[in-house]
């Protein structure tokens, strides 16, 4: 089950509010625990249990690790996570990789990757870090820790909500008509980027894959999956933080308009927050972060980096990604950052770096990037063709439409607006926009095949 599906919109997410909301408070974890299940269930089946039996690996974990030997039962804890992890999603890539290295026949053994793991191992993770270090204390209730795990919100593709952020709310939140028709807004506006946006760009970039390539081809291919994968990735983590709000939980933001930055330093503080802040407070920073020597703090960022792209996949593409973005933080920590000053050759140079990671993330045959990164740059192929003009015509109204939706610059006029006369007129203009984009996009999903969310496979 989706976020983007009609069985959720009309049938789970109703059925769930009315449950939820004429339950006594005593109760409402219990519903929201039981309903994350169901949820889980429709898309993993009896994984669901996996997911039950890691909660209460962490769970047992956390009241040992405050009460008797921490560290050992810290260490025992994060082995079993990172075990789970690497089991499920990375046996068969390390299989893969020592066969090919020694020539031997391929074995591939049926494994198959239970939805969401990445998050909730990662929030397992860092819930055991900070009872470790009495950022919180461990969580008594099992049944209000499976509820912090489960919240079906976030369970599948984030963001990473840490339980010290959460914690008060699990057992003391407050919900109320305004945190729940902001949670709406908030949510259509997510929908209407996944359905409308990102799932239009996914059939233009694929389109013109399927045709004759050429330079400007591969331009419009790689510029349709960066803004496919911004739109579905973001849209997905509004969503999220929309049904958050709608039960009085306040996620923290994910994305900060990450496509206008103007370096690729500050591309990863607006980027998946949750993921770069995790590496940066259980990696990073234990590490050493900044505090040593410039070559220890090189390889701390590269640890960093290694560990990000491979969080992100079972592929070398994935970890030459993460090495990509490691190259270039380097390189402007120590040379470019004083020549990127915020103006359009800063902003150009960072979009055009992101552009090229996202070729590089998108592909997972190797041979297959270095032929795209040939066609970007005119090597082998006709800069233009009948077709990509075509293409480019017919795909012109998304692409503004995404450059416009990039940053906040309809926002920042909103808001000025209605610091003005036009205040109310603004409010009801909003109100009459979220349900036309809602209307769209319930046009859309009942007209379009399933397309899920792409952090999902992560």
């Amino acid at each position: 089950m989706v976020f983007s599906s009609i069985s959720f919109l009309f049938f789970f997410l109703p059925l769930l509010f009315i449950c939820y909301f004429l339950s006594p408070r005593k109760l409402k974890n219990t519903i929201l625990l039981i309903f994350s299940l169901i949820f889980y269930f429709f898309g993993e089946k009896w994984y669901v249990l996996l997911l039950l039996l890691t909660c209460l690996i962490n769970y047992i974990c956390g009241i040992l690790i405050e009460k008797r030997n921490k560290k050992i039962y810290l260490i025992v804890g994060l082995i079993l996570n990172i075990g789970l992890l690497i089991y499920f999603k990375y046996t068969n890539f390390f299989l893969n990789t020592f066969t090919n290295l020694f020539h031997l026949n391929k074995v591939t053994l049926k494994i198959i990757l239970p939805l969401g793991i990445s998050f909730f191992t990662f929030q397992n993770i860092s819930y055991l870090i900070d009872v470790y270090r009495k950022d919180v204390e461990s969580q008594k209730n099992f049944l209000t820790y499976c509820t912090y795990i489960t919240l079906f919100p976030q369970l599948v593709a984030g963001p990473i909500v840490r339980y010290k952020d959460v914690y008060e709310e699990l057992t003391n939140r407050k919900e109320s008509f305004k945190l729940f028709s902001e949670g709406i807004k908030r949510f259509i506006l997510g929908l209407s980027k996944k359905v409308l946006i990102a799932d239009t760009l996914y059939n233009v970039f694929t389109t013109i894959q399927s045709g004759n390539m050429s330079t400007l081809s591969y331009w419009l291919v790689a510029l349709g999956f960066t803004f496919q994968i911004y739109y579905d990735f973001s849209g997905y983590s509004d969503m999220a933080i929309g049904l958050g709000k709608m039960f009085g939980f306040n996620f923290k933001e994910n994305f900060n308009y990450p496509l206008i930055s103007s370096s690729i330093t500050e591309f990863w503080r607006r980027w998946h927050m949750s993921l770069s802040n995790f590496f940066k407070d259980y990696v990073y920073i234990p590490l050493g972060g900044n505090r040593v020597g410039t070559v220890k703090h090189i390889r701390n960022i590269f640890v960093v980096w290694l560990l990000t792209g491979f969080w992100h996949g079972a592929d070398w593409n994935f970890i030459i990604w993460g090495l990509y973005f490691f190259i270039f933080l380097i390189l402007e920590k120590f040379i470019l950052n004083k020549y990127l000053k915020n103006g359009l050759i800063s902003h150009l140079y960072s979009f055009i770096i992101i552009l090229i990671s996202f070729v590089i993330f998108n592909i997972s045959d190797l041979s297959n990037i270095l032929i795209f990164l040939k066609g970007l740059i005119g090597i082998g192929t006709k800069i233009i063709n009948f077709e990509s003009i075509y293409y480019l015509k017919n795909s012109l109204i998304i692409f503004i439409i995404s450059f416009i939706g990039m940053g906040p610059f309809l926002k920042n006029i909103i808001n000025k607006l209605k610091k003005g006369k036009l205040n109310n007129l603004i409010e009801w203009t909003s109100i009459i926009y979220i349900l036309l984009i809602f209307f769209l996009s319930i046009a859309r999903i009942i007209s379009s095949s399933f397309n899920p969310f792409i952090y999902f496979r992560f």
